[in-house]
């Protein structure tokens, strides 16, 4: 059975031009079926969804960053922000940043420390938690 996962976009306020171009429009949508192709070679699903009713007010970077939510049900990941998976962005390259975090949550989400709320007390396995 291959994996699923969902990358969703929140609705943005006061983001800048150039950020919005990269989310949305064509030029996202060309970006999407790309890296969903990629994942496709390895039996992983991408699906694309939408939540315009949440709605992010993007004063950095950052926030950009955690308008754009990665889903993979398998792994135990229900709606991660880019952010929280890649930490600092290099270079600000949002097509980047979620190819990145797509990737690692694909391939390697072991490596994603689980959100505050859902963490345990370590029991020294070596997990970094």
């Amino acid at each position: 059975m291959a994996k699923q996962m969902r990358l969703t976009c929140y609705g943005r306020t006061k983001s800048r031009p150039e950020w919005e171009e990269a989310l949305a429009g064509v030029n996202f949508d060309l970006f999407f079926a790309e890296l969903a192709q990629e994942l496709e070679r390895f039996g992983i699903t991408l699906e694309q969804g939408e939540d315009p009713g949440q709605v992010i007010e993007v004063k950095s970077y950052g926030d950009l960053l955690n308008a754009v939510r990665i889903a993979s049900p398998s792994d135990g990941i229900s709606n991660v922000c880019v952010g929280h998976v890649i930490g600092q962005s290099p270079r600000l390259d949002p097509h980047e940043d979620i190819r990145r975090a797509v990737n690692r949550i694909a391939f390697a989400p072991e490596t994603v420390a689980p959100d505050t709320e859902n963490r345990k007390v370590c029991h020294n396995c070596g997990c970094g938690c």
